[in-house]
């Protein structure tokens, strides 16, 4: 309830070498970046630099990582900040409406809790509980090193053993494990709140990140509402007029998954816009993707992943999913093998297991229930 997103935030105030102005300077002083974040299952820190200067990147992770002072005195002012953070949370509809159906869909499961934490749980949250945790994951054992760019292997194993990764006290290597998934029943929940628009998520469980549906999933859901071209965007916007904003999203977990659709439309035509977005489901479901939609649909998503690749960002990202996921590597030509091997049967058992609209759980947000 916070507390993983909270020790991200506090690893930056300082350690016995640097102080925190220190640490702000430490890459961006080089024309670099250190950042990090929090998601529902990993917590990463990130560096991007001149190849000169790897080793110095290595030493600066490391020493937030290994060693932060978590003082009291930063805790007060952190928590404050983070309660700011709750607070941009709370007046952003289009971000809340997607923690209140998370929510939702999985009860009182972690999946369902916040990431930032409540008021009242961020509140409460001390000094000890952020020590805690942090003996408990922030040592090597725990940690996944990935690097991309202009860096071999032995090279990145050099810098981390001279800038002390290797000789950090070891921990307990079992990896923390949340508790079976569950989601609620596919369920209706309207939330009152003053706003030009009404935003509104429809969404259900998805298969995890290695299973062999993802591919296809990813497919119908591109196709639906992946870009200019999808189902939903033609229907909803520029058929209907009746919203700006309309597109699918997913997100893959280790153990289990969820997607769902997004639609902002004003509060006397939100109701129209979740109706069209519904027969849309529906016809989907039923197996109304043609085998020429299909084909194109492949190529848009080998497309996609052959151009993701000319990041460097998103390459580290994949390699670090390889050990993450506990997954093997594969080669670009084999990601675009799988797509290319995708079946309209495996299109259509996907679309009859995931989209049908009766089985998704819908949360709405605005000044009127659509």
């Amino acid at each position: 309830m916070g507390v993983s997103h909270l020790l991200e935030q506090m690893v930056f105030k300082g350690t016995a070498a640097r102080s925190a102005h220190e640490i702000a300077l430490s890459l961006e002083a080089l024309g670099g970046s250190l950042d990090a974040y929090t998601s529902r299952e990993h917590t990463v820190y990130q560096g991007r630099v001149l190849d000169e200067h790897l080793a110095h990147a290595a030493d600066v992770i490391g020493d937030i990582v290994f060693r932060p002072l978590l003082r009291e005195s930063d805790l007060a002012l952190e928590r404050k900040v983070v309660l700011e953070e709750i607070g941009m949370v709370e007046d952003t509809p289009d971000d809340l409406v997607f923690e209140l159906h998370n929510e939702q869909l999985w009860g009182t499961h972690p999946y369902g809790y916040s990431i930032l934490g409540t008021r009242e749980t961020v509140s409460s949250l001390g000094v000890e509980h952020l020590r805690a945790l942090h003996t408990r994951a922030y040592h090597p054992a725990q940690l996944i090193v990935a690097a991309s760019g202009n860096v071999d292997h032995d090279q990145l194993l050099g810098a981390l053993d001279d800038t002390g990764w290797f000789g950090t006290p070891g921990g307990d290597p079992v990896r923390l494990v949340a508790p079976p998934p569950r989601t609620q029943p596919a369920t209706y929940r309207h939330v009152q709140r003053e706003g030009a628009q009404t935003h509104v998520v429809i969404g259900a469980r998805a298969p995890e990140h290695g299973h062999p549906q993802r591919f296809a999933l990813l497919l119908v859901s591109m196709l639906l509402g992946g870009g200019m071209s999808s189902r939903l965007f033609q229907r909803v916007r520029e058929e209907l007029g009746l919203a700006y904003s309309v597109y699918t999203y997913q997100s893959f977990h280790a153990d289990c998954g969820m997607h769902g659709v997004y639609v902002a439309s004003a509060p006397n035509t939100a109701g129209d816009a979740l109706d069209a977005i519904r027969d849309e489901l529906r016809r989907v479901s039923e197996g109304s993707l043609p085998d020429a939609e299909i084909a194109m649909g492949k190529q848009q998503l080998k497309g996609q992943l052959t151009l993701s690749l000319e990041s460097v960002s998103a390459r580290m990202y994949r390699a670090a999913s390889v050990e993450l996921y506990n997954e093997p590597y594969r080669s670009l030509d084999e990601l675009l093998a799988l797509v290319e091997a995708i079946t309209p049967d495996e299109v259509a058992a996907v679309a009859r297991e995931y989209f049908g609209p009766d089985e998704m759980t819908v949360l709405s947000l605005g000044p009127k229930e659509p």
